[in-house]
């Protein structure tokens, strides 16, 4: 396993941190789903694409607060 440089992750973090969040209102959750909407758009469906893994990590963050936050709609199977 690479050893994680703490100096360079803060870096990167701090760049990244305003986008990529766990949501906990309906606004970052828009906000969330926008982001991986334009994902969508760049990457597609190419899994060697540089950004492929942020765009599953953002898709467990949207999917998790829909979990919390969206009531199932019922008598739909």
């Amino acid at each position: 396993m690479q050893n994680l440089n703490l100096d360079q992750t803060i870096i990167a973090w701090l760049s990244l941190a305003k986008t990529v969040f766990v949501p906990h209102t309906e606004e970052e959750y828009e906000h969330l789903v926008e982001l991986l909407d334009s994902l969508i758009d760049q990457v597609g469906e190419d899994e060697t694409h540089p950004l492929a893994s942020m765009m599953d990590v953002i898709g467990v963050l949207i999917e998790n607060y829909e979990t919390e936050h969206v009531p199932e709609l019922e008598g739909i199977t």
